[in-house]
């Protein structure tokens, strides 16, 4: 499949995560992440930043594997996927998913 921007990838990312287990640890792996990022910023520890791609692909990927049976969509579009994460991780804080 071929995207020509964002707005036409996201329903195809939201078809890759229709299982609530899938998109669970893809809001805890985000979640993980982005505290992860703030103790680093905050204690000025670097040396952890080998970590964040760890706890934000992991659980993520074990998602896909375990519950969707699917391939994660970040192999084939990163970008797209990772605005995707970020806007569905927004989208189920503010209950819109």
């Amino acid at each position: 499949m071929k995207f020509n921007n964002f707005d036409e990838f996201y329903p195809y990312y939201l078809s890759q995560h229709t299982n609530k287990l899938n998109r669970f640890l893809h809001f805890t792996g985000t979640t993980l992440t982005l505290i992860l990022l703030l103790i680093i910023t905050l204690t000025n520890y670097w040396q952890l930043l080998w970590l964040l791609p760890i706890t934000g692909y992991g659980l993520a990927w074990l998602g896909h594997l375990i519950f969707e049976g699917n391939k994660p969509a970040s192999f084939k579009y990163p970008l797209y996927s990772l605005g995707a994460d970020i806007k569905m991780y927004l989208d189920m804080i503010a209950r819109r998913n």
